[in-house]
């Protein structure tokens, strides 16, 4: 059934608009109700569509000898005004797929050279906070070596790169900002022993 019955754009901005839809509830009421999405028309955007094509990518990437750190970034936020620790992420470009937006991410974000891995099915792209955006990620999994910099960011970036073992995943989950999707992995993180990516091999 669609619940949709009509959608207007009511903001032109470059990278996040707004839009209202015009919503049928379960109830048979409705009301107005306002998504933001990075869709740039109304009929792109995914109560359209349907589709699930990933906006962006989130990049769970181990380092070191013993795989036994992950690859962090502490960036600052306007919508909290503050720094969260995420993991290194961003936007798939036209032209890209997910695996090729990881490793210009992760460079651009932290220096490191980043190589991929089958992610299967736990990489196909899953909506973030579906509530108020109908935004898609897909996490791309890897193995990062390098010296981490920050020389390739942008200079609207405000980013930190951390490079984080079990110990510290621990003080971060329990002390600090922490963007939900990274929680979770650190979650998983933190309880594993040896490679953290072997449960992509089971």
């Amino acid at each position: 059934m669609d619940r949709v019955k009509g959608i207007k754009k009511l903001t032109n901005n470059r990278f996040l608009n707004l839009y209202e839809l015009d919503a049928q509830f379960r109830d048979g009421s409705a009301a107005p109700y306002y998504v933001a999405s990075r869709r740039k028309t109304t009929d792109a955007l995914k109560a359209a569509t349907h589709d699930s094509h990933p906006d962006g990518v989130i990049l769970y990437g181990v380092y070191g000898e013993n795989k036994d750190k992950v690859v962090l970034v502490r960036q600052f936020r306007y919508p909290i005004n503050g720094y969260v620790y995420e993991f290194p992420a961003g936007l798939v470009e036209p032209g890209e797929d997910m695996l090729q937006a990881g490793i210009r991410e992760m460079y651009e974000e932290t220096g490191l050279e980043f190589t991929p891995v089958d992610g299967g099915a736990y990489s196909r792209p899953f909506f973030t906070t579906v509530g108020m955006t109908d935004e898609s990620c897909g996490t791309v999994f890897g193995y990062c070596s390098g010296i981490p910099t920050n020389s390739h960011q942008e200079g609207t970036e405000d980013i930190q790169v951390i490079l984080a073992d079990r110990t510290e995943c621990r003080r971060i989950l329990l002390e600090e900002n922490v963007a939900i999707m990274c929680a979770y992995m650190l979650m998983h993180f933190v309880a594993t022993e040896g490679d953290p990516l072997k449960f992509l091999h089971a």
